[in-house]
């Protein structure tokens, strides 16, 4: 034990260090973050994300159609026509 004694005086008393509350804290967080990703991860596998087809508009996407837009019928586009 009386070997240590003089590594412990190479120590400088003005040097600040983390210590071992910053270990303990850094590695905390560390596992904290890990455990996060590792729930990320499984969540992540969870979605079944498809596309839809490129050649038929789905029924959510279809456009509703203006009396006097573009889009309207031809008896829509008459005087007097449509509702």
């Amino acid at each position: 034990m009386t070997h240590l004694v003089p590594l412990a005086k190479e120590v400088d008393d003005d040097k600040v260090t983390p210590g071992v509350l910053g270990f303990i804290v850094f590695a905390v967080m560390a596992l904290a973050v890990w455990g996060l990703m590792k729930s990320m991860n499984r969540h992540m596998g969870k979605v079944d994300f498809k596309e839809p087809e490129t050649g038929r508009p789905q029924p959510h996407d279809e456009p509703v159609a203006a009396t006097t837009g573009s889009n309207a019928t031809a008896d829509e586009k008459k005087p007097g026509g449509g509702s």
